[in-house]
């Protein structure tokens, strides 16, 4: 038996195979879950619906999370559909590429607006929306970084936002305690997805880091799902409001030794 048998999740942000909501997404199939599916917009519709047809996904809806009419109609759709669901994953994040780079005082003004609707006032309006139908014993899931605690190169505005979801996940979990729902995040090392690759010096970082990280190791999409698996899980039944750091231990470090 798989320890999400019989529970339905619903997954936004999977935008192509090296997604980490496409690896929590396959991790959730591989241990019984029933799974739907929402994207950003019609440019990655071809992308994920041949990835939903591995995880027998039926239900596949785009949303624009920046748009509450279109929360609400995703929301009633899974209503309609599913009934009630267990799970709610939101892997959502956005800044513009100029805004990750040089120095963070140089954020425009409307750049800031955009990272925190997208990459956290998303969260907030979809825990909303889904709420009536969140079964007692279930869970809200997001993914952060550790750029929301400690300054890291060219993150700048996304490490405010992620500090600002975090933040969210505390008064979220609070919320939807009463309901029996527990809120929680995932703080993942640096993973090569499509979001990666706007942020400036990415990839010589992605190299370094299994030379620094305790464990020697980079981190994988398939490490975040397994995590995943366990917040969302009945394992898990106590634990909320809490960041858990997936990161090979990278985060435990105070002064990094250079690496050559």
């Amino acid at each position: 038996m798989g320890l999400l048998d019989g529970k339905v999740a619903m997954v936004f942000g999977v935008a192509n195979e090296r997604s980490i909501a496409w690896g929590i997404t396959k991790a959730f199939y591989q241990q019984g879950a029933q799974i739907g599916l929402s994207y950003a917009g019609e440019m990655l519709e071809r992308r994920v619906k041949p990835l939903a047809e591995q995880v027998n996904c039926t239900f596949i809806e785009p949303c624009d999370v920046a748009d509450d009419q279109q929360i609400t109609r995703v929301a009633q759709r899974t209503a309609e559909h599913f009934g009630n669901i267990d799970i709610l994953v939101h892997a959502i994040a956005f800044a513009n590429r100029d805004e990750l780079q040089g120095a963070y005082y140089n954020t425009s003004r409307s750049g800031f607006h955009l990272a925190m609707d997208i990459s956290v006032y998303s969260f907030t309006a979809l825990a909303r929306a889904f709420q009536p139908i969140l079964r007692p014993g279930g869970a809200l899931l997001t993914l952060t970084y550790y750029g929301s605690d400690k300054v890291a190169p060219n993150y700048n505005v996304m490490g405010v936002a992620k500090a600002a979801l975090e933040a969210s996940v505390r008064y979220l979990a609070n919320d939807f305690g009463s309901q029996n729902v527990r809120v929680n995040a995932i703080s993942a090392g640096p993973i090569r997805t499509l979001a990666a690759a706007g942020v400036s010096g990415f990839k010589n970082m992605y190299q370094k880091y299994a030379e620094i990280a305790p464990l020697r190791t980079n981190v994988t999409s398939e490490d975040v799902g397994n995590a995943a698996i366990f917040l969302c899980s009945d394992l898990a039944a106590k634990t909320t409001g809490q960041v858990l750091f997936v990161d090979a231990g990278y985060s435990i470090l105070g002064i990094v030794e250079e690496v050559d």
